[in-house]
């Protein structure tokens, strides 16, 4: 069964409820030299912000 298309206001307010998420993966050196990843998702818009905290 096909779903209904949605035109107009309604369409807008559909799209404007979707997050657009990026996914973020920091990397960190340990003592011993070994390498560890930590991935995140995180909103599109904050991304500079996010890499900016976690490496500082």
């Amino acid at each position: 069964m096909a779903k209904r298309q949605v035109f107009g206001e309604e369409a807008e307010k559909k799209k404007g409820t979707h997050r657009k998420m990026a996914k973020v993966i920091i990397s960190t050196k340990s003592s011993h030299g070994k390498y560890a990843f930590k991935e995140t998702m995180v909103d599109q818009d904050q991304v500079n912000e996010f890499i900016k905290e976690k490496t500082e």
